[in-house]
């Protein structure tokens, strides 16, 4: 049986969770961007610019992202009172960014169906409204970009909305290449290229973030840990002989969590209690992992060799 468990802990104040550190940021991007949201989609129905257009598209996908985002790190930090999520609500800002990833590739698919659709048909545009919002939506995007650049580091939710403002940003630059271009040749072609380009570039994009949303859902090993490392680490502990059953995977960003079983060895002077505090000093300091439950058996029990998961 086990001799003791130790445990880390959880706690659900905005200060400690990634997303909710830099809401205020979010929120103030969102304004920005849904603002200008409007102003695009208005100057590019007018100029019948298709760069202009898909760069809306993405801008009214990144005023959805970043809603969500907004929506998500106010749950992820609020408390529990049902009693039935032990572990809090931050999944909720994973979900968040999940939903950004189907947006960029909902919009993605709209622009590249759009623009191969106008290849070889007779259209004008008009360009100098192309210009000025590409300028205006340039700056706006880049104050986004500063807004968010710091929280992206720290929250999966976070660098979901950064990413779409970072593809957006592209795209106001690919509008003012389009309406160059366009203006220096007078083919209207070029705005459909770049409209095409800004579609394969924003669904790359998603498809990197994705990856990282289905990581943190599929319970992987997170990124930056290695477990031989940490196994061999608490197997080097005073007093343990073997460690089984070790499970790490992320709860949100920022919040590994931890599981582990822990054989004493045969010493009767083996201080259960010292082996735990030194076991989840060794996961905290060394590895980040803040929340650990740890199990400490004086031999390994029948029950942990039946589990085969």
């Amino acid at each position: 049986m086990g001799a003791g468990h130790g445990h880390g802990h959880l706690t659900g104040s905005p200060s400690s969770h990634a997303g909710g550190r830099h809401r205020r940021r979010l929120a103030i991007s969102f304004v920005l961007v849904a603002a200008f949201f409007v102003v695009e989609l208005v100057a590019g129905l007018w100029s019948g610019s298709l760069a202009l257009i898909s760069d809306a598209g993405h801008m009214a996908a990144d005023v959805v992202a970043l809603g969500a985002a907004l929506i998500a790190t106010k749950i992820a930090t609020r408390p529990d009172h049902t009693g039935r999520r032990t572990y809090g609500s931050y999944r909720a800002e994973v979900f968040a960014s999940g939903l950004a990833v189907l947006l960029m590739l909902g919009v993605s698919a709209y622009v590249v169906i759009a623009a191969v659709g106008r290849i070889g048909a007779d259209v004008s545009i008009e360009v100098g409204p192309v210009l000025v919002v590409g300028v205006l939506g340039l700056l706006v995007n880049l104050i986004a970009l500063l807004l968010l650049r710091a929280g992206a580091r720290e929250s999966l939710n976070v660098k979901g909305a950064y990413y779409e403002v970072l593809a957006d940003t592209a795209g106001s630059v690919g509008v003012l290449v389009a309406g160059g271009l366009v203006l220096l040749t007078d083919m209207v072609v070029w705005d459909t290229l770049v409209a095409l380009a800004i579609g394969v570039f924003v669904a790359v994009r998603a498809v990197v973030l994705g990856r990282q949303v289905l990581a943190v859902l599929g319970q992987h090993v997170p990124a930056d840990l290695d477990v031989e490392r940490l196994t061999a680490e608490l197997v080097a502990l005073p007093g343990v002989a073997d460690v089984h059953d070790l499970h790490v995977w992320t709860l949100t960003s920022g919040m590994h969590v931890a599981t582990a079983h822990l054989v004493l060895d045969e010493d009767p002077a083996t201080d259960s209690h010292g082996v735990l505090v030194a076991a989840q000093r060794v996961l905290r300091q060394g590895h980040g992992i803040e929340h650990a439950t740890l199990q400490v058996e004086e031999r390994p029990t029948t029950d942990c060799h039946e589990v085969t998961w």
